[in-house]
């Protein structure tokens, strides 16, 4: 508009002339008014040129997507998240679904039966069928004896518990695996860490060499040497890092939900507090805490329920009706009848052999795994007093001294009174005994899951 304005000023000032001023004049206002015209179109109109839109759907794609941040978890962190999203809790608990969908099935009740029939029919099919036919209506219901719908609803409920028991148990062992998960990947962590570290200080290491070397103190035997030396601390720390983040994976996978937005990180550090078990209080937990055991003990009692409700299958059931025969052309008549299933040869004999062959399973594996939670626990704990062993060993001053041997070390390369390949033996030396006190942690925690696996019960304070 300022262009165009700017132009018939220039016209004006060009026409002195006032026959060709007004003929310009009536030009201008004109096309004044068919600008103003196409503009205000323009702006009611709500529609985008497909040019223009192309330009911005381009321009949004162009933008960079924010990613969400990284999400630092604890322990207890991941466990509540897994216990809300982990697909196979989740597939789990479709089974306790499908046992409540089976009570509401025991509770009800035979349908009623409507029959409706035509006889007297000739079999030419000729003459006055409304008059000579008969025309019959009948309702009938089956009476269940013997208890059958409240055993059969003590049976559904029964099974209802052992699928609570059963998804209790599922719950208990992928519980503790998390936890492993969670402690593999501070285990991972804390190596990529040192690696890390340990490649700093080589690196300085080879940064002083070079100078003494330039300097013309020492040969370049010993800078070469260091030079192939700093492969083996790159491949360290390559390799965990790779494990690190391999760890890390297993952990967001097994936190369920969707794994591409499952960005997260773990807090904390691996440690050691020290715990004193007895086996007989162990022992007395597992019997009491196991939910394989209660599932066992849920398994017997459905079995119980399943026999209660074969027996009284084998009580046949009263089928009552009545119903009326329509004669149009004569008389109409009622009719009422009561029928019963003889148990000559069917009395349900396979389902009740069935019922009790699955009460005396459900009792092994009651005994089996009363046995299976007793080893369990002796195991558990005997491997537990040698991993707590081992970590105290370590504790003992081993770590302070490798550090100082260490910095002693640099001290005196730095004084002259040392070489680089004394430095180079005490960071590998520093290096291998922390990466086994890490692994020394790591197998202690993972020694007092298996106790808490065994006994079913939180350990850790």
């Amino acid at each position: 508009m300022y262009q165009l304005s700017n132009s018939f000023l220039q016209l004006f000032r060009r026409e002195p002339h006032a026959e060709v001023w007004r003929t310009r004049q009536t030009a201008v206002l004109l096309a004044l008014i068919l600008t103003a015209q196409s503009i205000m179109g323009q702006e009611k109109s709500p529609a985008v040129s497909p040019r223009i839109d192309t330009e911005i759907a381009a321009t949004v794609h162009q933008q960079p997507s924010v990613s969400p941040a990284k999400r630092s978890l604890t322990l207890a962190d991941a466990i509540s998240i897994f216990l809300q999203q982990n697909l196979q809790l989740v597939a789990a608990r479709y089974d306790i679904d499908t046992a409540d969908a089976e009570k509401l099935t025991a509770r009800l009740r035979p349908n009623p039966e409507l029959s409706l029939g035509l006889a007297d029919l000739p079999l030419d099919l000729k003459g006055p069928f409304i008059k000579e036919q008969t025309y019959s209506y009948g309702i009938s219901q089956t009476i269940e004896l013997g208890g059958k719908r409240s055993k059969r609803i003590s049976a559904a409920n029964a099974n209802s518990e052992l699928a609570q028991g059963q998804f209790q148990t599922v719950l208990w062992q992928l519980t503790n695996d998390l936890k492993k998960k969670y402690y593999t990947v501070l285990l991972a962590q804390s190596l990529f860490k040192l690696s890390q570290e340990n490649q700093q200080t080589f690196d300085e290491t080879i940064k002083r060499t070079s100078e003494l070397f330039q300097s013309g103190e020492i040969s370049g035997l010993d800078l070469k040497r260091l030079e192939v030396e700093k492969l083996k601390f790159d491949t360290d720390v390559a390799n965990s890092e790779r494990d690190y983040q391999l760890a890390l994976r297993d952990l967001r996978v097994t936190l369920g939900g969707d794994y591409r937005a499952m960005d997260i990180d773990v807090a904390g550090a691996l440690g050691y507090q020290p715990y004193d078990f007895s086996f007989a209080d162990l022992r007395d937990k597992s019997l009491t805490a196991r939910p394989d055991l209660k599932a066992a003990q849920l398994s017997e009692r459905a079995a119980d329920a399943s026999i209660r409700l074969q027996d009284a299958q084998r009580i046949p059931d009263v089928t009552v009706g009545a119903g009326v025969d329509q004669v149009p052309a004569g008389t109409s008549t009622y009719t009422a009848g009561v029928s019963i299933t003889l148990p000559v040869s069917d009395r349900n004999q396979g389902e009740r052999a069935k019922a009790l062959i699955e009460k005396r399973k459900a009792q092994n594996q009651e005994q089996l795994i009363t046995n299976q939670i007793l080893s369990d626990v002796d195991k558990a704990l005997v491997a537990f007093d040698l991993q707590k062993r081992r970590v105290e060993l370590y504790r003992t001053g081993v770590l302070t001294k490798v550090d100082d041997i260490q910095h002693l070390t640099e001290f005196a390369l730095k004084a002259g009174e040392s070489s680089t390949l004394e430095l180079l033996d005490a960071i590998r030396t520093r290096r291998d005994t922390l990466a086994s006190y890490y692994q020394t942690l790591f197998d202690y925690e993972s020694s007092l899951l298996d106790l808490e696996l065994a006994t079913a019960t939180v350990l850790q304070k």
